[in-house]
């Protein structure tokens, strides 16, 4: 089984697998992420003992912040093994075709998707490195490690930094373009794409993606704006 494993992801197969499964699971974190992050609309209180719970799960059973830190590295896993394959993968399908035939042109929509997901990686890559000194490390914030979980939100999106809003807003933007094409992708992975259930799968990944989107993107314009403060 030990040999079996690493011979299996080195197959166009695997590693297609691997990216599925790796999405799958970044997928459902985005999502709770962002109803989380909703929760600051409900005010302070509800923000903060949101903040609070995240680092005490599974108190006294286990130390605080463990669980977080699992799911943190599992994360962390996820997303090494998610661009590596698709790295390994573009590299095979390039070393595949190593002539350009003139007559198989791509068409402009699969042109646009293979350069959102390679160049908005990179983007989305630098803003979770920029994310994590923001508001896990509390490097880059205004408030500091003194705030509160609330106090750090509202300070980081103040009208005053709304260059930080418009960061945010493209990161995230591309993070739903990588999200749209990354399901759709999966659902032909995974071998659930046919004529008859095509349209719905389109759908769903765009619905999919599309609340994803406007759910994380809520937050800052509210505060920019003022409608949370």
């Amino acid at each position: 089984m030990a040999v079996a494993i690493p011979a299996i992801y080195r197959s166009t197969v695997g590693k297609k697998a691997v990216m599925a499964v790796t999405g799958g699971i970044l997928v459902l974190y985005l999502i709770a992420h962002m109803v989380g992050n909703l929760k600051i609309f409900l005010g302070a209180e509800d923000f903060n003992h949101y903040a609070h719970w995240l680092r005490t799960i599974g108190e006294p059973a286990v130390p605080r912040r463990t669980v977080l830190t699992l799911i943190e590295v599992v994360l962390g896993v996820s997303v090494v093994l998610h661009m590596w394959s698709a790295v390994s993968l573009a590299r095979r399908a390039s070393a595949a075709r190593p002539v350009k035939y003139q007559s198989k042109k791509k068409s402009h929509a699969q042109g646009y998707a293979v350069r959102t997901m390679r160049y908005g990686g990179v983007i989305i890559a630098v803003y979770v490195v920029w994310h994590l000194l923001d508001l896990t490390f509390f490097v880059v914030n205004p408030k500091g490690s003194d705030a509160t979980p609330y106090e750090r939100m509202v300070a980081d999106f103040d009208p005053s930094r709304w260059y930080i809003t418009v960061w945010y807003v493209l990161a995230v933007a591309l993070v739903g373009l990588h999200l749209h094409h990354g399901i759709w992708s999966a659902f032909q992975t995974l071998g659930l794409r046919n004529p008859r259930r095509d349209r719905a799968l389109r759908g769903l990944a765009a619905t999919v993606a599309a609340l994803v989107t406007l759910g994380f993107v809520s937050v800052p314009l509210s505060i920019t704006f003022g409608w949370v403060s």
